[in-house]
């Protein structure tokens, strides 16, 4: 479980689950469950239900299962359950030995839908897909009934064995409730609970071509594991009075049945968490995988830096609501930012060289500079960096023809080198060919190690730098949203037009200081002034950036901005 996560709010399910130990309902117990369909990777929204239901079990002294249902073998795979198994495990919790499939309940399941048979209440229908819709009704219009609906109880146990055989194609018959097709409850309307599908299932191999449908599993299967209160998203709201049915059907006592408790999903602008949507991505190729930094997977955002303390602390600042509403992303982005800076170790790394000589400088000398690991955090002590005659500086903190307010380096302008001296820029070299610097020629100020001078001026501009000598060759990746529209889980038509073209940025060719050299997969360092950034588990030298120091997609909202105005 998880052990470093802030202290919890209060919030209208925890309420009432405090309520319910308060008066002794089903005996002072707290069972929860995170029950995903393994048809894709756990993403930020999962992350919300994962820390509320193992959090409330771990709150309130209770336990919380981990539950596939895997009931459509059209989608699931194993390597989803294990992708979900381990980002469950990473964000911090744990369900011991409560692991539960559903696909476990398949002969409890069908043994239900026996006794409702035999009880009148559930009858084999062997209309078309396209009839049962049609005879639905709409929303202000009834349904009609089945012309299969008043088939004998023998008839339908034989049918529903026979199913179950596999003596019949796909389609040909179909499992219904018998409830009410007037009912202003679509999900009432005499529902499906199983259907034929002649396919492998990832566990069970061929031992069935029945399949029940999720609505009829679900709820069973958390009555099956003495589930106390069913957590669930919004979009279930209108299925409660369904399952409500059914266990009523079945004989179960209020006291022995699970509450279920909708609370809104967590929707994050500029971002899809709809599993439909991202595997499109997917297999598409618009991204590398599930596991892509541009994803919303917990996969993906690990791969990209972001910690579980971080998520964490950005499913507790955002709460738990009724009401359906888009969060911001720059949330997450602060939240991320708040945890990797109390740990995350500073360096220097230059992306876009341009070569800095120093020519009072002793040639051939070489000094180690003294760096503070992390200025938040005094225990992360110190570290010794190389300094020589010739370095590297980021390109662009350089200007021949400095605008008003920029305060880096400039033809006569003084400027601080991080951790080390005041250098002057006295000549620039420039390519031949296109006139561009590529070199450019200082002095420095002996007097100035360490960051200051004896006569207390100090100039405006403060750049970082790696040794030439000792720089080693990196390639540093920069992610940004992966969509432009501010909402793209709204989007019905083309998705990839409303995609970000400059989500990701390679930049190969880039120095880093020689710390990083020994770097390890996963470990996340400040690269001073360009932003947060982690190796990434790719072959070679490979940085991800994580989030930048601040909210950079302010510009990408005033591009969009522009480009709407343009219209």
């Amino acid at each position: 479980m998880a052990t470093t996560d802030p202290t919890p709010t209060g919030d209208f399910i925890r309420d009432i689950v405090a309520d319910d130990l308060r008066t002794g309902k089903r005996g002072g117990r707290v069972v929860t469950r995170f029950p995903p369909e393994p048809n894709g990777f756990p993403h930020i929204g999962h992350a919300k239900s994962i820390c509320l239901n193992f959090g409330i079990a771990q709150e309130f002294g209770g336990r919380c299962h981990l539950r596939l249902d895997d009931t459509n073998p059209e989608t699931e795979e194993q390597r989803f359950v294990e992708a979900i198994q381990r980002d469950v495990r990473w964000l911090g919790f744990d369900w011991g030995e409560h692991l539960y499939f559903a696909s476990d309940y398949f002969e409890k399941l069908y043994d239900f839908a026996v006794e409702l048979i035999k009880a009148g209440k559930v009858y084999v229908c062997s209309l078309s897909d396209a009839d049962i819709r049609a005879y639905r009704g709409t929303v202000t219009e009834p349904g009609r009934e089945s012309p299969y609906r008043t088939r004998s109880v023998a008839e339908n146990l034989d049918l529903f064995a026979r199913m179950r055989k596999g003596e019949f194609p796909d389609g040909a018959h179909t499992v219904r409730a018998k409830i009410d097709m007037a009912s202003p409850n679509m999900k009432m309307r005499d529902p499906l609970l199983y259907r034929i599908r002649h396919l492998s299932h990832y566990r069970r191999g061929d031992a069935w071509c029945l399949y029940p449908m999720y609505d009829w599993a679900h709820g069973q299967s958390d009555w099956i594991e003495g589930i106390t209160h069913s957590v669930c998203t919004l979009e279930f709201e209108n299925n409660r009075e369904l399952y409500d049915w059914f266990l009523t059907a079945l004989g179960a006592k209020l006291d022995d049945r699970p509450q279920q408790i909708e609370f809104a999903r967590l929707e994050l602008s500029y971002t899809v968490v709809s599993k439909r949507k991202l595997q499109k991505l997917v297999e598409s190729g618009t991204v590398s995988g599930w596991d892509d930094p541009r994803m919303p997977t917990l996969a993906g955002l690990r791969r990209r830096g972001v910690t579980p303390a971080a998520i964490r602390d950005f499913c507790a600042a955002i709460g738990i609501a009724k009401r359906d509403s888009v969060v911001d992303v720059k949330l997450l982005e602060h939240s991320i930012r708040e945890d990797l800076n109390r740990h995350a170790r500073r360096v220097m790394a230059v992306l876009r060289p341009i070569k800095l000589v120093i020519d009072n400088y002793p040639e051939g000398q070489v000094e180690d500079i003294e760096a503070v690991n992390n200025p938040e955090d005094e225990s992360a002590g110190t570290r010794q960096v190389p300094f020589s005659r010739v370095l590297y500086i980021e390109r662009d903190d350089f200007h021949e023809n400095p605008p008003k307010k920029y305060f880096r380096l400039a033809p006569g302008r003084e400027v601080r080198l991080k951790h080390a001296y005041f250098v002057t820029c006295d000549r620039v070299v420039k390519d031949e060919a296109t006139g561009e610097p590529v070199e450019i020629h200082c002095h420095y100020d002996p007097a100035s190690r360490g960051g200051s001078a004896p006569d207390g001026r100090s100039p405006k501009g403060t750049l970082h730098w790696v040794s030439a000598a000792h720089a080693v060759t990196a390639e540093v990746r920069l992610y940004e949203q992966l969509f432009r529209t501010e909402n793209p889980d709204h989007i019905s038509d083309d998705l990839p037009a409303h995609l970000n073209p400059n989500s990701l940025e390679v930049v190969r060719g880039a120095l880093v200081e020689p710390s990083l050299a020994d770097a390890r997969p996963g470990e996340s360092y400040q690269f001073m002034r360009q932003g947060y950034f982690t190796r990434d588990a790719d072959d070679g030298l490979v940085f991800n950036r994580t989030v930048a120091l601040r909210d950079s997609w302010a510009k990408i909202e005033r591009a969009a901005g522009a480009q709407t105005d343009r219209k």
